[in-house]
């Protein structure tokens, strides 16, 4: 029996349902719910930042993000599905309201 730990979704997709759930989510929280560093989740937040899925704004002395939930995602074999189509199926409770 293997005693590797891997999962079916990638670090980038679990920051992207985090902060979708909430978007006014602390580092240290997503990346204790993802199960990654804080300077893991800063670089992926930097990475969905650049490619346009993500958005910061400052609230207060704190971020806060918005989705862009219309961005398709990134590989050829998921031509055509958007991150909000992702999201409804991941957490139905996030993905149809994300903008």
């Amino acid at each position: 029996m293997s005693t590797s730990r891997w999962t079916f979704l990638s670090n980038h997709t679990h920051v992207l349902v985090c902060l979708a759930r909430d978007p006014d989510a602390t580092m240290r929280d997503v990346a204790e719910q993802v199960g990654i560093t804080e300077r893991a989740v800063q670089r992926i937040v930097g990475d969905l930042e650049t490619a346009g899925y993500l958005s910061r704004r400052r609230a207060g002395r704190r971020n806060a993000y918005s989705l862009r939930a219309d961005r398709p995602l990134r590989h050829p074999l998921e031509a055509g599905t958007d991150v909000r189509t992702l999201l409804s199926v991941l957490d139905p409770g996030v993905g149809p309201d994300a903008d």
